[in-house]
Parts: C-alpha cells; structure tokens; sequence
C-alpha cells in the first residue's frame, strides 16, 4: 500500500527518448549508417543500463552466429552459480561426449576432473567446445536438457529471433539469432560481475593437473585494442561470417555491440570499434540517484526510538542521454511507513523516477541506519516531556 508520496522535479540537460521497457529507440537517424560498420550483414548498438538502442542495421535478421551462442551457455551457468545450483569451486568429471567436441578447445580429458571455474574460464577466453559441453553435462545432465533451457532462457529475454540446437555453435541448421537478440542476451549475461573475472584475460595457461598445460589466448582482440572494452565473445563459422558481442565502458556509460556476418575478423573489430566510438562521442549516463547518499526526505517511523530516520537508493540510477539535448526529470518517493525496529539496508519504499512524464526506472528505499523498537523507557520519556510543555 501506497502510503506517502513525496514529489520532486528538476530540469535535467539531456535526450528526449523512450523509456526501457523492452522497446527499444533508434533515436531517429538514418537506419545502417554505412560508415559505422564494414562488410558487415547486421549490426546493433546499445546502452547496457537502460536497453537503448543507439544503431541498428538489419537487426532482427536471422542467422547463424556461430560461438557467440555461447554467451547463452556462460548466462545458464553463471545463473545457476548465483542461484546456488552450483558453484565455481564445484569439480567436474569430463565424459566422453565433452572431450570429443572439436573446433576451438582446450583438450580436456575424458575421465579427468576440472574446476568448474576453469571450464567457465576456458569458455570466456579462448571459447572452448569442450569446456561448454561438460558444463551443460554438469547442469543439466546432458547438452541436449541444457539446451532446452538456454531457449527457456531466450524466451524469458523476449528474443524472438532465437533459437539454439547446441551450446557450443558448432554448425547446425536449425540454430540462429539476430544482431538485437545477440545484444540483449550480452547485456543480461555481463550483469553477473563474475563474468568480468574472466573476460580481462589476455593470455593464461589452461592447467590439467597432470602436467599438461594448454595456452589460452583471448579471441576478443578488443580487450587490448580499444580504451574501454572489458568482454566480448567472438563466433566463425564459414555460414556465419565472423560475428563479434562485445562491451566496453567509460565514465559511467557501459555500451553493448553486435556485429554479425562480417568478411573478415578485421572488420568485425573494425565496425565494433566504430559503433563504440559513436556511442560514446554522442551518448552519455548522467547518474540522478546515488546509492551512497541519503535522500533529504526522512520516513516516518511508528514505534522506534526515533520519530524518523534517513534514507536512500538501494542502487544507483543512471539517466541514459544524448548530449545537449533537454529532458525533464521528476521522483515520486513512497514511504511505506514500517515499524521499528528497522535495520540498515531493509527496503523501506520506492522511488519511481520519471523521463518526460513517463516511468523510466523504479529503485528501492532502504534505511541509511539500524532504529531500535522504543521501550517503555523510551515511551514514558515522550508521555513525560509532552507534560511538560
């Protein structure tokens, strides 16, 4: 129940568009902009934070993305990580079927054991086949189950243009996406921050307990050639062209690219280095609520030592804008007038913040300090100094 809204409004310098609720905006320019992108079938650019769309060039045509699938295998087993499911210190033993996987790999050996953190590991860095099928083995029991869950996953998402038949992208007919599917299935995997413990790697040797040692080196050459860029996930396939997912960030403004079907590796970096600089020279995340400061409203609070206590954002809540343009940004703060005792952090309302009249981001108020419940000390004193005026 709503139970107190506080209403605040200013002016803020920024664009003028739509807010994220899963459709995206092009911002009106003209529809695959050839100089953004070389010798590329589809391409797709986007704000990680809000899901905006900056560039798009046939971005909902379908086709084979080859290992960039593969960014579905790491979000199924970083989901089952954070969910409890499994962990990264979980061991797994390598079947038959995963050490017979060929294309890009690592050479795992049937029979032996492996942390599941360096299976995941091998798949960010040097996207390794076998790897992925020993951890769709180990979460599912086999790559088959697996893979009907990583189309749960995709239908969860909305992606329309969707569809997987294995978990590596080994060629197969019935197996496609789209440049806007690839992008926002990118941006929901790189909101498990252990994705970047990984996706940083250069170069680093895959260890196999015996003495054997397998290099690994990062198929994303942007790691290293562009200021930013901290993850992506490359695929190559003769049907697919040379396809590329990447992100990369600078002063708040985290950006997601798609380049699918290019001629050459080249101009798949080529184009997401264009797309990137674009972004970031036209786009910008101005932040409007700042999880470590408390907002200047105080809630009320029934039975607590005191009669109000400070608040603020769960999160930090980031404005996606285009520059020098205008937009008008109000809150509406609730207070869902909770009784003492009440603890740091405990979600205590909600701020609903607005982008030109319309609902743009929803964040949790939660208490800046722990409250005792007041005792009977505490409520005498009250009855006792109300006398006394």
């Amino acid at each position: 129940m709503k139970h107190l809204v506080i209403k605040h409004k200013f002016f803020y310098a920024a664009a003028v568009c739509v807010a994220a609720t899963g459709i995206f905006a092009s911002f009106g320019f003209a529809k695959g902009t050839p100089s953004l992108t070389e010798g590329c079938r589809s391409a797709y650019l986007m704000d990680a934070d809000s899901g905006e769309c900056i560039y798009k060039l046939n971005e909902y045509s379908r086709a084979p993305i080859a290992s960039v699938c593969k960014v579905m295998t790491l979000t199924l087993c970083l989901d089952a990580v954070e969910d409890g499911a499994v962990s990264l210190d979980d061991v797994v033993t390598v079947s038959k079927n995963a050490a017979g996987m060929g294309g890009s790999q690592v050479f795992l050996e049937a029979g032996s054991s492996y942390p599941l953190s360096q299976l995941v590991k091998s798949i960010v860095v040097c996207s390794a086949n076998d790897s992925c099928v020993a951890v769709a083995e180990k979460i599912s029991g086999s790559e088959e189950q697996f893979v009907a869950e990583m189309n749960k996953k995709a239908g969860e998402l909305g992606l329309r243009d969707t569809l997987f038949s294995n978990c590596t992208g080994l060629p197969k007919d019935t197996q496609y996406s789209c440049a806007a599917d690839v992008a926002v299935m990118f941006a929901n995997l790189i909101k498990h921050r252990q994705y970047f413990d990984f996706s940083r790697i250069w170069l680093e040797d895959f260890e196999h307990g015996n003495g054997r040692v397998t290099s690994m080196t990062n198929t994303n050459k942007l790691v290293r050639r562009y200021n930013g860029c901290d993850g992506g996930k490359t695929g190559f396939t003769n049907e697919a062209g040379f396809c590329l997912a990447s992100t990369a960030e600078r002063e708040n403004l985290r950006l997601v690219s798609a380049v699918l079907g290019a001629d050459t590796s080249e101009h798949r970096f080529k184009s997401a280095s264009n797309l990137f600089d674009y972004g970031f020279a036209n786009y910008k995340n101005k932040i409007v609520l700042d999880k470590t400061i408390t907002l200047n409203d105080e809630f009320v609070l029934s039975g607590g030592k005191k009669d109000s206590y400070p608040v603020m954002p769960a999160d930090n809540c980031y404005l996606f804008t285009k520059k020098k343009q205008d937009c008008d940004v109000t809150f509406e703060v609730y207070d869902d007038r909770v009784h003492a005792p009440v603890k740091k952090g405990q979600v205590v309302g909600r701020i609903d913040v607005f982008k030109d009249g319309v609902l743009y981001r929803t964040v949790d108020v939660v208490s800046a300090e722990d409250v005792n419940k007041a005792s009977f000390a505490d409520r005498f004193k009250r009855i006792a100094d109300g006398w006394s005026l």
